[in-house]
């Protein structure tokens, strides 16, 4: 996955760049271009073309990338101006390594029609949302359990945390809002609160690849925006520990149910006899299975119907496009902008004057600046026949041996 890179190694870059003469690329229109930093950059960077670029302007965004020593960095600079052969650009901010791609980010060219769709269903739900998606699907079932059989389901989860907890509730926040603590910690970052034993500290680490517990550092965080000052933090965590300790619970986890972008609710566990054992995370991730199987079993028990929305193709503005994904756009006042979620799938309507191409893309990377929000969005299986008329399309050449990686799926 990309990787932001970090500072130092982001000068050393630069001055790579400038002292060893490295070509940067970019491509317009299939056409490639090559490109040299003239100096060590600071607020600004002069670029030399090895040729005019054509039609740009100020403001315009230049999609660029280089290789140092077999690492693919990859960044986006923006036009100043343009002074005789010389490209003026403001020095980016960050530069991306560890690419899921060895392919130039290129315009997209004018003949390309792209219109996007979300990939299964739409929901508008009064819950709790957050920023990040989670997919729902017969694939997280456990064989024995029964998804229609709502009431039965729940009191085979039932008998299940009785092995290793002490006592559970099931909280639903359809019909109550997030009060308390650890209800808002739960429902506003879609995240476990997960204390293993009161009388020792939070998680200062979270073990999964895809983050899924509050951390000492995120809980910190949330004290900081209830106006907690940070000279206090340690001394409320400490507090906060000390009273579920004092109330007779030794290990606890509060785990939310999410649904596409919704926290629908929670499972929480406790322990409050001492000769039983502290969770671990393989009973976290057993509670997390149980908040999927539930999830599930609320969509297939129609739960959401009510919700339900159209789903109808629209069309982003399209920054760049590569073989393997691309980045697009919507202004800031889109409703959209809430539902672009990292992980979301959408399919991906490529159109040509010779070939209309179907793509699952899946969302890898959102930010936003002033204007506009911004989705890095990766094709997903593609067939070897879209991915090579696509390549020779964007890039203008045909595929070569040195590509045989990229058509197996190796970048």
């Amino acid at each position: 996955m990309a990787t932001p890179v970090g500072r130092i190694e982001k000068e050393f870059l630069f001055i790579a760049l400038v002292d060893e003469k490295l070509p940067i690329r970019y491509i317009r229109d299939r056409v490639e271009y090559v490109l040299r930093l003239v100096h060590r950059p600071t607020d600004e960077m002069i670029l030399l073309p090895d040729r005019p670029l054509g039609k740009i302007k100020k403001n315009d965004k230049l999609p660029l990338l280089f290789d140092y020593r077999g690492q693919v960095i990859d960044f986006t600079a923006e036009i100043l101006a343009q002074k005789d052969e010389h490209i003026y650009c403001k020095t980016p901010d960050i530069l991306y390594k560890n690419l899921d791609r060895n392919y130039l980010r290129v315009d997209a060219p004018s003949d390309l029609k792209i219109l996007f769709t979300f990939k299964g269903d739409r929901y508008n739900l009064a819950f709790p949302k957050v920023t990040e998606y989670e997919s729902v699907s017969a694939e997280d079932l456990i064989r024995s359990i029964d998804p229609k059989n709502l009431s039965g389901l729940i009191k085979q989860i039932a008998g299940m945390i009785t092995n290793f907890a002490d006592g559970y509730k099931i909280v639903n926040f359809k019909d109550k809002k997030p009060e308390g603590m650890e209800e808002r910690l739960v429902s506003e970052t879609g995240k476990a609160l997960f204390i293993p034993s009161t009388v020792g500290f939070l998680p200062k680490t979270d073990p999964y690849p895809r983050k899924r517990i509050i951390t000492e550092d995120l809980f910190k965080r949330y004290l900081e925006t209830t106006g907690i000052g940070a000279t206090f933090l340690d001394e409320n965590i400490a507090r906060f520990l000390k009273n579920k300790f004092s109330s007779g619970v030794f290990s606890d986890a509060w785990v939310p149910i999410l649904f596409h972008e919704y926290v629908i609710g929670y499972i929480h566990t406790w322990i409050d006899k001492e000769a039983k054992l502290p969770f671990d995370f393989g009973i976290l991730d057993n509670i997390y299975q149980y908040a999927k199987v539930l999830a599930y079993a609320l969509k297939e028990n129609g739960y959401f119907e009510h919700g339900k929305v159209e789903n109808q193709p629209f069309e982003g503005k399209v920054l760049d496009i590569s073989a393997s994904g691309l980045m697009f756009a919507c202004s800031l006042g889109s409703p959209l902008l809430s539902t672009l979620l990292i992980d979301s799938e959408l399919t991906v309507t490529i159109q040509t004057a010779n070939r209309t191409m179907t793509i699952i893309g899946k969302i890898v990377r959102r930010f936003k600046d002033k204007s506009a929000g911004y989705f890095g969005c990766r094709f997903m299986n593609m067939a070897p026949e879209d991915t090579r008329f696509l390549f020779e399309h964007l890039y203008g050449r045909q595929i070569d041996a040195d590509d045989t990686a990229f058509l197996t799926g190796a970048v």
